[in-house]
């Protein structure tokens, strides 16, 4: 299968494509911008007057009930792969023994969607979800949505079943104006997929970053719709560290736990929540970082900010899976392609990840002064040590709080087993029962 460059126009000829970093560039012109938003204040102020009877409500939720309600999968550990990125793929995720993966369809590309069963069907015995990718016209035209989406529908079915509709609706770039034209379009695939494909699952809505007002109002509306799980683009890079916070008191964990409060609330959705795309930006990578230099790291920060994001997810107990926004990309991904295939750090990183985590139930997540502390437990107990910031002797921490380093094996980031005379640090380490 040869390399494909993705459709220049794949949301819209207002929407250009950056075949660079994989998204839509920012829209040039701004009559027309101005013109769309006007069109949508009613919708706008629906999300904002939504926002402010929901979320005090949502907030007083989280903070009163605490329960956690799901263990860890190994398909809790699943990666975004890319036609255009080629059959290298297949070789890789088998290497790093990943079962779930993610591919993107363009609904502009419905001219190449063989091509894309296909690629699909490379990937023997993966448990896949399809992001299908609106484009501007297919959000114009609902007739044209009905026809194509039955189409979609009836070349990935039964080999796949989990369907996410739409991405990033709170971008105009990726096409969406308002929540209300994106309910609208949500609609449409859901009439579609009851009058003909009952088995498949619908996720959205596919709000990216830490902005729930436009979660509350996909969540909570008059619209005929729900969500059979909901889908998320949790990204915390603009804050750096997983662990830094927003607002003071969101980290990572309690972004993910404030998410789930808000779809345990709403009559729109199951309580399946997914975090369909994360990711951070490595530095000195322009063109193809998909954000400004300020917010890219080095790349031994983006194997490190990878792994303790996932154990954050892991430790709150209620994401059913995270999927590493991508394999191969890169300004962001786990494997750079710009001299051949180079894997970076990380993605040895999410090898050993997935290799020592997958099928783990939580014991205790556990904050010691700048130490983090994951305790699980699958066929071993695992305990997993890591800081923000400010380092601390292993040796001293296992005397000060009790942990017994007889009989485990101290395995670094990469997993390689080292001595207990080191320190902890921002890299975490596995104590792993012998």
């Amino acid at each position: 299968m040869a390399k494909q460059k993705i459709n220049k126009f794949v949301i819209g000829e207002k929407h250009p494509w950056d075949e660079y970093s994989d998204q839509p560039s920012i829209i040039r012109d701004r009559r027309y911008k101005t013109s769309m938003k006007r069109q949508h204040v009613k919708a706008h102020f629906l999300t904002f007057l939504t926002s402010c009877i929901i979320f005090p409500i949502a907030l007083l939720a989280w903070l009163l009930n605490r329960k956690k309600v799901r263990a860890c999968s190994k398909s809790f550990f699943s990666l975004c792969v890319n036609l255009d990125k080629g059959e290298a793929q297949y070789e890789l995720v088998e290497e790093l023994g990943c079962n779930s993966i993610q591919v993107r369809f363009f609904l502009a590309d419905m001219h190449r969607l063989e091509e894309y069963c296909q690629f699909l069907k490379g990937f023997k015995g993966k448990e896949v979800l399809l992001v299908v990718v609106q484009s501007r016209e297919h959000i114009e035209d609902s007739e044209r949505l009905r026809v194509d989406i039955q189409r979609v529908f009836e070349a990935f079915f039964p080999f796949v079943q989990k369907f996410q509709i739409g991405t990033t609706i709170n971008r105009s770039k990726w096409g969406f104006f308002s929540v209300d034209e994106y309910l609208r379009f949500f609609k449409v695939a859901q009439s579609v997929r009851d009058h003909h494909f009952s088995g498949l699952s619908l996720l959205g809505p596919s709000v990216i970053d830490f902005e729930y007002p436009y979660v509350l109002r996909a969540l909570f509306n008059l619209f005929p719709v729900r969500f059979d799980m909901v889908a998320a683009l949790l990204y915390v890079d603009r804050r750096g560290a997983p662990e830094n916070t927003q607002l003071y008191l969101f980290d990572t964990y309690n972004k993910i736990g404030f998410l789930h409060s808000i779809i345990r609330l709403s009559p729109k959705s199951s309580d399946r929540l997914l975090l369909t795309e994360t990711n951070w930006p490595l530095e000195n990578t322009a063109p193809w970082a998909p954000t400004s230099e300020t917010e890219c790291v080095s790349e031994f920060e983006y194997a490190n900010y990878m792994l303790r994001y996932y154990l954050q997810a892991i430790a709150s107990c209620r994401v059913e899976a995270v999927y590493w926004h991508q394999l191969i990309a890169n300004g962001y991904g786990l494997v750079d392609s710009r001299e051949g295939l180079r894997k970076r750090e990380a993605f040895y990183v999410y090898r050993t990840m997935l290799e020592l985590l997958g099928d783990v139930e939580v014991q205790a997540y556990l904050e010691h002064g700048n130490v983090y502390h994951l305790d699980c437990q699958n066929s071993k107990n695992i305990v997993v040590l890591w800081c923000n910031g400010k380092e601390e002797s292993l040796q001293t921490y296992a005397e000060r709080y009790q942990l017994s380093l007889d009989n485990r094996k101290i395995i670094d980031k990469t997993g390689h087993e080292i001595g207990n005379k080191i320190m902890i640090s921002d890299s975490p380490i596995y104590l792993v029962e012998r």
